[in-house]
């Protein structure tokens, strides 16, 4: 089967998607995020599971990640089927001092979510560049269609400024695998995640939003190759 070109090749990526993958041994039901780093995690236990008859099963996030997986021969499951997973690596679009995320540029950050609070550890993987003291960029948040206007006028009340978030390749929004919307909301410096998350939450038509609060470990992929890991402070 044809190898899917993910992304152009990142060291830092790179290292930080192999190490994580290190940290599955067999038995383990895996969540697989969504993103060009955690591509190199998929890539890694699929290389695993031919050359060292690692055996695992893989709960995807998003069609992107599906594809690679079934590319990589890892066999998949299903929430439904294995309500609980021992762990889960995914990407994040920015993450802060204290380990809370941003996630959504791939418009996937509910599935990912869900997959993620699943998991009995969750582990993000990222270049340098990711990582930042406070999280200042936009917060992805998917809405349902018909709850478009209201959401708008209260993320707005909150003092974010929503963009809805439109197609590339075609007219018209992004429609996520759940077919929703995305709205791109620009809060300038988020001082309080948690409180801006709950928030979030409680507007009526809101699916999910990208802050991620329930990051246990970080991975950090150097250009030299090397990685740093960030535990959770307890």
């Amino acid at each position: 089967m044809t190898e899917r070109n993910t992304s152009t090749d990142s060291p830092e990526k790179r290292a930080a998607g192999i190490a994580a993958a290190g940290l599955v041994s067999s038995g383990m039901v895996v969540g697989l995020g969504t993103g060009s780093t955690v591509a190199y995690t998929i890539k890694e236990l699929g290389r695993r599971v031919k050359e060292e008859g690692l055996d695992i099963l893989g709960v995807v996030t998003s069609y992107q990640s599906e594809m690679l997986a079934i590319d990589a021969g890892i066999r998949l499951t299903t929430l439904s089927q294995n309500p609980e997973l021992d762990i889960a690596i995914d990407g994040a679009d920015q993450i802060d001092s204290e380990l809370r995320a941003i996630k959504g540029g791939g418009a996937a950050h509910t599935r990912e979510k869900i997959v993620s609070m699943s998991a009995r550890r969750f582990v993000v993987v990222a270049d340098e560049s990711k990582t930042s003291t406070q999280l200042v960029k936009p917060v992805p948040v998917e809405i349902l269609p018909f709850a478009k206007e209201l959401a708008i006028n209260k993320i707005r009340n909150l003092g974010g400024e929503p963009k809805l978030r439109s197609a590339v390749k075609k007219d018209g929004p992004v429609i996520t695998d759940n077919g929703n919307f995305i709205l791109d909301v620009e809060f300038g410096t988020i001082k309080d995640p948690e409180a801006l998350a709950l928030q979030l939450s409680a507007i009526p038509g809101v699916v999910e939003h990208g802050i991620f609060c329930n990051v246990d470990e970080l991975y950090i992929g150097k250009k030299d190759g090397s990685v740093k890991t960030v535990p959770r402070q307890k």
